[in-house]
This record gives C-alpha cells, sequence and structure tokens, in this order.
C-alpha cells in the first residue's frame, strides 16, 4: 500500500515529503531547544531546513533528468528516511552544507553522460566539490569520481584531465578573498592540517551506535542489491550507477577517516543509497518484497530516530 503511494511523481507525494522532514526537523529542535537559544541559532535552523529541501529538490531533478529511476517520488521518500535515522544531522549545518555542495557536483558528473558541453560541467563538478571540502575538508574525495567520469566519457581530450586544477585554483582565490575581507582566521584554517582518524570510539551512548548498526543493514542491503543487478539495467546508464555506486563508496570512506567522526557524517552517502534502495524497489516484480523492504526501513528508521531523540 506504501509503495502504489510513492509509486508516482505527484504534488501530493511531495508535499507528503516535505511534512514528514519538516515535522521531524521541527521536534529535533524543540526537544534541544533551539528556539529558545539565540537568534544566530534561530537563523541557522532556517538555513538547515531550507538546504535540506534544496537537497531534495537537487535530488528529484537528478534522478528525473538522467532516468536513474522510474516516475516515481521513492528517491525523496528514502532520503528523507536516511536523515531521520540520524536525528542530529538536523542541528549540523556544516555537514548539510557541504554534502549540498556534493549534490550540485553530482548534478553535473551524471549528466556528463549526455556529452554536451562536458569542459563546463568538468570545472562546474569541481568547483563545487573544492567548495563542499572547505566545510568538510575530506569532501575532497569526491574529486576522485570526477576524474572517474572523465575516464568514462571524454579521457581522449586530455585537456578535460586538467579542468579540475582551474577550479582548484578559482576556489583558493575566492577563499583567500573572503579571508583577507571577512575573517583572517579563514587563513589560519589552512595550516591546520587535516589528519585521517580510523577510531570509532566516537559514541555518546549505546542507541548512537545501534542506530549505525541498522544504518549499516540496510546500506549493505541495498548496495549489494544494486551491484548483483548492475549488468541488467541498461547500457547505456551502466555509467552512471557505477559513480552511484562509487559515489557511495567514498562517503563510507570520509566517514571512516574523518577527525570529527559522528553518524552525521554518513549524509555523504544518502543521495547515493537512495538512488539504489528506489532501484531494488521499482525493479523488484513481487509487490510483497516491495512493501515488505520499505515497510522494515521505516520501522528501523523510526526505531532509530526516537531511541536517539
Amino acid at each position: 500500500m506504501i509503495t502504489s503511494v510513492f509509486r508516482k511523481s505527484s504534488p501530493f507525494n511531495y508535499t507528503i515529503v516535505i511534512f514528514l522532514t519538516l515535522a521531524f526537523f521541527l521536534l529535533v529542535q524543540f526537544k534541544q531547544g533551539i528556539w529558545h537559544n539565540s537568534s544566530l541559532n534561530i537563523g541557522t535552523s532556517i538555513g538547515i531546513i531550507v538546504l535540506v529541501f534544496a537537497s531534495l529538490f537537487i535530488i528529484n531533478f537528478i534522478v528525473k533528468k538522467n532516468g536513474l529511476t522510474k516516475s516515481s517520488s521513492f528517491s525523496i521518500l528514502f532520503f528523507t528516511l536516511f536523515l531521520l535515522f540520524f536525528p542530529a544531522i538536523f542541528t549540523n549545518f556544516k555537514f548539510i552544507i557541504s554534502n549540498f555542495f556534493v549534490l550540485l557536483a553530482m548534478r553535473r558528473l551524471i549528466s556528463l553522460q549526455t556529452l554536451k558541453a562536458p569542459k563546463e560541467k568538468i570545472f562546474d563538478a569541481s568547483l563545487w566539490i573544492f567548495i563542499a571540502s572547505l566545510f568538510h575538508f575530506w569532501a575532497i574525495l569526491y574529486i576522485v569520481l570526477v576524474y572517474i567520469s572523465i575516464f568514462f566519457h571524454v579521457s581522449r581530450d586530455y585537456r578535460n584531465w586538467l579542468i579540475p586544477f582551474v577550479s582548484l585554483f578559482v576556489t583558493a582565490v575566492i577563499y583567500t578573498f573572503i579571508a583577507l575581507v571577512v575573517e583572517r582566521q579563514f587563513i589560519d584554517n589552512l595550516t591546520n592540517l587535516p589528519v585521517v582518524n580510523l577510531r570509532m570510539d566516537y559514541f555518546k551512548n549505546t542507541n548512537e551506535n545501534l542506530a549505525l548498526s541498522m544504518y549499516a543493514v540496510v546500506a549493505v542491503f541495498f548496495v549489494f542489491s544494486k551491484m548483483i543487478a548492475l549488468t541488467n539495467r541498461p547500457l547505456v546508464l551502466q555509467a552512471s550507477y557505477k559513480k552511484v555506486i562509487i559515489a557511495f563508496i567514498i562517503g563510507v570512506v570520509i566517514f571512516l577517516i574523518s577527525t570529527d567522526k559522528s553518524n552525521d557524517l554518513l549524509i555523504f552517502t544518502f543521495f547515493p543509497l537512495s538512488v539504489m534502495a528506489t532501484n531494488n524497489i521499482e525493479y523488484s516484480k513481487n509487490k510483497i518484497n516491495q512493501e515488505l523492504v520499505l515497510g522494515v526501513t521505516i520501522v528501523l528508521v523510526f526505531v532509530s530516530f526516537f531511541l536517539q531523540l
């Protein structure tokens, strides 16, 4: 029954997703007393929800424009559900904005399959990734996906391999200008070299550990089901699906090596996992399996959310 509602793309479905996101966002905010604090915190909270809604819009655009999913609303539904796995994300402006710029980069990289204006797309994607790294340094690892995309589609033109360096230069110029005009501390931040931290002892309580375990089970199921079915997908889309899988792997690596480790870092895996989860539902011919997969995911999400609230 649930799958039949979101099988089509309609304003009603978008309304449900937006209402669901806003309701749980406000629940987190009021639970933590954000709205009783300074106007700066309130402004940050408003910025967070605006970025979340913008992320939903970009995700919907990417999957529809590039044919990654059928005409359904499952992708934005799953993205919202994965956000609810870790409610603390709704208070982490830095990770949300970094992921937002990564989504902008993914939009350009996946559309590279059309071979229209490849140089502009490579430049834009690289620029968004470097900007994302200003908010969380290890987002810079997505530059690997830029070169993988070049290899898949436009590797013969050597100039394409040099374009990311142009984007890096532009980002550095913009960053330096802002640092000099706005705040000197931005330059000082460059002297703090990133550190790799592989320790997994960051949990504040067992509920966070349990939430991570449940998310890991869901992620492993959708990733393996996608990898197994990859060869059965249309040949024209296989490169795009490979980029989605690689984007998920990069997101996991970012989580594993980041110094300021928390479950919130898994936000970088939400978009690619949403695509894979949607494909699992859409291409399954057994309606009972469809309902079961979505139903179990929803149950795990709500259990995880309220345990951590």
